[in-house]
């Protein structure tokens, strides 16, 4: 390859992320070069959920009897870092009284290269949480009612944030010893005496960022274990 050529595919590629940084594709996996070409700071950010974002989520995650206002969800532009050091573009939609809280998490979540590997609208998977949870993606707004009750879940409400989803299960054993694991792929992940990547422990950075700004973590709960759950 002549050196003209090789420059012009480099120039190119560097070109393709700074376009990828502007629409926001979430997802999209960048350099550190582009993110310093862009401007950090303007990687990490607030808004409304604009039509084009909306146009995702309606009759998905923001369903026809969806009861929260759509004024009242905020859209995060966030950079996230993989187990590999790759830079991935995030995006979550949450409630607005929770938005500046999850944004400075996931900034200094970001800065520290604390793992998480996929950040998308669960939109992105029908709004179907077993598939975004077997996707290992974090993700927060998503309206549905607790199973087999008429009570909003938290997430329904945009207050709840899934984080690595697949290495961290929601478990519970039942009193006949029948043990239920979500997503059902995560089975080997339930016994949290093992080592393994994007694996959440009381202590580590993520659990002391997320209780330092007011959430509970569902792996402290008694009845149950939602490792991979924050609420607020």
């Amino acid at each position: 390859m002549s050196f003209l050529l090789l420059t012009t595919t480099i120039w190119a590629g560097e070109k393709d992320e700074l376009q990828w940084l502007k629409a926001w594709k979430a997802g999209a996996e960048i350099s550190a070069k582009a993110v310093e070409q862009y401007g950090k700071d303007r990687c990490f950010g607030i808004d409304t959920i604009n039509d084009q974002v909306f146009s995702r989520m309606k009759g998905r995650s923001f369903k026809v009897d969806c009861t929260i206002k759509r004024s009242d969800l905020r859209y995060i532009r966030t950079l996230h870092i993989d187990a590999e050091g790759k830079i991935h573009l995030g995006e979550m939609v949450c409630h607005k009284t929770i938005a500046r809280d999850l944004l400075e998490i996931f900034r200094q979540l970001y800065d520290a290269r604390y793992p998480i590997e996929r950040m998308v609208l669960v939109d992105e998977y029908q709004a179907d949480d077993e598939t975004s949870m077997r996707a290992n993606n974090t993700s927060c707004f998503n309206f549905r009612r607790v199973a087999g009750t008429t009570k909003l879940s938290k997430h329904a409400q945009g207050l709840a944030v899934d984080v690595n989803t697949l290495y961290n299960p929601y478990v519970k054993r039942r009193k006949d010893g029948t043990l239920t694991v979500q997503p059902a792929t995560a089975r080997k992940y339930s016994n949290r005496s093992l080592r393994f990547p994007y694996k959440i422990e009381k202590g580590d950075l993520l659990h002391r960022l997320f209780i330092q700004h007011g959430f509970t973590w569902g792996g402290a709960w008694r009845s149950s274990k939602d490792y991979q759950h924050f609420e607020k």
